[in-house]
């Protein structure tokens, strides 16, 4: 199995962006929060990763496959990581657990944490709802795998490049 490898600077516009450019106010209805909430996971670039096969399809997966995990991994210098299903994470969770849960994660790259971090409380809120919205899904996530051990499935390859000049 030949690694894909790719650099940082690959992955496309960030929570942080997609959050100043969006604005907050998830006021409404029901409808209108998971509407803003699916408008914000596919800007956000949620589905990137966390969607088997969506940024190789040019984002045409049913909505029904979106945010399930992946197995394909994220391999650097940390080890070798894999999007979580986000699905199953999210039915854990209530409104409160979520936003506390985006607002205190580190966890290792590609994840964006600090990103996710970025997003208004309102803005999160309304991601949680269309998640919670999406039929339940517990589809498994291949486990990390340390950089002292080879991953079983396909990944992709990080390679760190040093600044220039």
């Amino acid at each position: 199995m030949r690694p894909i490898v790719i650099g940082a600077a690959t992955l496309g516009m960030t929570a942080a962006a997609v959050a100043a450019l969006v604005g907050t106010g998830s006021g409404g209805t029901a409808s209108a929060n998971i509407e803003r909430g699916r408008y914000l996971v596919t800007i956000g670039g949620c589905n990137d990763c966390h969607t088997p096969g969506y940024t190789a399809n040019a984002g045409k997966v049913p909505e029904d496959r979106w945010l399930i995990g992946d197995s394909l991994g994220h391999r650097g210098p940390w080890g070798t990581t894999y999007p979580s299903n986000l699905r199953s994470l999210l039915a854990t969770m209530s409104e409160d657990d979520w936003v506390r849960y985006a607002r205190t994660l580190e966890t290792r790259p590609p994840m964006p944490w600090f990103n996710l971090r970025a997003f208004a409380e309102d803005d999160l809120r309304a991601m949680h709802r269309f998640v919670r919205s999406l039929p339940p899904n517990d589809a498994p996530v291949p486990d990390y795998v340390p950089p002292d051990r080879r991953p079983t499935t396909p990944y992709l390859v990080w390679v760190p490049q040093p600044p220039k000049p």
